[in-house]
Order: C-alpha cells, then structure tokens, then sequence
C-alpha cells in the first residue's frame, strides 16, 4: 500500500525508517506519471510488508522536491535506514525496478 508523504511527516517516515522505502515524485497531469503510477502501485501490492512506498505529488510539495534537487516527475528514491541508496527518474521499466528493489533488499 502507498502513502502520501509530506515535507512534515518525511523525516518520522523515511529518514528515521530502517525498512526500504520508495518515493516516488510525480504529478498527475503528466502521462509519464501515470504510466510509472500503474507500474509503481502494482510493485506496492507485491511488496506489501517489505518495503514502504510513498507518493509525493511534485507540485503540492515543492520545498519537498528542492530539498532533494528533484527536477524531473516521475522519479523515485529509495531510501533504506535513512539513507539514499538509489533513485530512478523519468520512466523505467517494470523489470529494472523490480531489479532495483531486490537489490536494496538484499543488501
């Protein structure tokens, strides 16, 4: 299941979180968006338990998004025990995320 982050709530939910997290940047007008969404919301159901998946929406969170020098919707980050491990901008491939996820959650 996916949640939607708030610079307030980022700090509580991500960095002070030892479980991988995503966070995916986006906006809804955007078809690249909407594309990594479906991708994104079907990876949170298959990993439900094991990694948190958050939303961030690019434009209701802009001091959010410049915090972390995001300049491109959709890109993910992938925190684990409140570090940046690794991110994704623009739109991937299923596969590559699944590769991605498995690797953080290997580590």
């Amino acid at each position: 299941m996916k949640k939607t982050i708030t610079q307030k709530n980022f700090k509580e939910e991500v960095l002070e979180n030892m479980t991988l997290s995503l966070i995916q940047f986006k906006t809804e007008w955007k078809g690249t968006c909407q594309i990594v969404a479906m991708i994104y919301d079907d990876l949170a159901k298959s990993y439900k338990g094991m990694v948190n998946f958050y939303t961030v929406d690019f434009e209701n969170e802009p001091a959010l998004a410049n915090e972390f020098g995001i300049m491109e919707a959709p890109t993910i980050l992938f925190y684990k025990s409140g570090k940046l491990i690794d991110h994704t901008v623009g739109l991937i491939p299923k596969n590559v995320l699944i590769s991605k996820i498995e690797n953080a959650l290997s580590n």
